[in-house]
């Protein structure tokens, strides 16, 4: 059956293809995490990409384009978490918990990305997760939404709530966030097939592994339960 438009596919197509790059500039260290929003496709694209690669080494994280929606903190959360135990098996290797991707990071922006994707680079930023890498976001994290639909089937849509930072300030609402490394992506690049911007985001990560090589656990020796013999009763 005929679609009615293959942006959908070229988009997916996309985003393999980025994964494919990070593997191969990386060995297959690095994850590679594409996140178009942070409502219902954004939450199931980081649940299905971050969690089934919790055994890199190192992430990167593209919002570009990110059409918003919710405040992604659940994605933060989960970036922030630290290991608490590992398992092992009798033949396996070990598994660390909660399972996250914990070594570093990097969050591709860009002028496209607004309302919740200005939110979400804004707290990968703050809580220092990692580098922001490419150009500033959209800035427009006014809401909208909750308005009743009109008799004749039209809608109204007006600003109906905003946020600010716990400093006080309207920050990031018509400027944006800016990255901490500024790239853009020039026609000549593009028509050769690079992506700047990706590429100097997998090169912080890695140049960030080999500053700060993963340390990986050491299994201690097996616990010994030895039943003691019972003390003779003179």
């Amino acid at each position: 059956m005929p679609i009615g438009s293959e942006q959908e596919l070229r988009k997916l197509a996309w985003i393999d293809e980025n994964r494919r790059k990070v593997d191969q500039m990386t060995n297959g260290r690095v994850a590679y995490v594409y996140l178009p929003n942070t409502a219902g496709a954004g939450y199931t694209s980081f649940n299905r990409y971050y969690f089934s690669q919790t055994d890199k080494d190192g992430a990167v994280l593209d919002e570009r384009m990110n059409g918003g929606g919710a405040i992604a903190d659940y994605m933060i959360e989960a970036m922030q978490q630290q290991p608490m135990f590992y398992g092992v098996t009798r033949d396996g290797a070990l598994d660390m918990y909660p399972r996250s991707i914990y070594g570093p990071k990097a969050m591709i922006v860009n002028e496209s990305a607004g309302s919740g994707g200005d939110a979400l680079p804004w707290m990968f930023h703050h809580f220092k997760l990692g580098t922001l890498v490419g150009t500033r976001t959209w800035g427009g994290l006014v809401g909208i939404g909750g308005y009743p639909q009109l008799a004749d089937g039209m809608t109204v849509t007006a600003p109906r709530w905003a946020l600010f930072t716990p400093n006080g300030d309207w920050e990031i609402e018509n400027h944006g966030v800016a990255p901490d490394i500024e790239v853009e992506i020039d026609p000549v690049s593009w028509r050769a097939g690079r992506d700047p911007q990706l590429e100097r985001a997998v090169q912080v990560v890695m140049d960030d592994l080999q500053k700060n090589p993963p340390k990986k656990a050491q299994q201690p020796k097996p616990p010994v339960y030895q039943r003691k013999a019972p003390v003779p009763v003179p």
